[in-house]
């Protein structure tokens, strides 16, 4: 085998070699990152879920003021009207 063919040669392996190692590299940093979202989706959900309970609480105690302030408008205006 001559020099320019062994040289040729190693150059092929080295080059096969770099292209299968970046792959690797490329698919494992792929997954890294597909499973760091998973992680942030639950965690925007979570905070999503507490941010929803704490408007819906909020809204249950403005409809239970305003029901208050209907009953005494209307006490009001039974003794008005008396």
């Amino acid at each position: 085998m001559s020099t320019a063919a062994k040289l040729t040669f190693v150059a092929s392996l080295a080059t096969t070699a770099g292209i299968i190692s970046f792959i690797y590299y490329k698919q494992h940093d792929d997954r890294i990152k597909l499973h760091a979202g998973i992680i942030r989706d639950v965690q925007r959900q979570e905070q999503r879920k507490f941010e929803n309970l704490y408007v819906l609480e909020q809204q249950q105690e403005l409809t239970k003021k305003l029901k208050e302030r209907e009953q005494k408008d209307l006490e009001t205006q039974n003794l008005q009207t008396n």
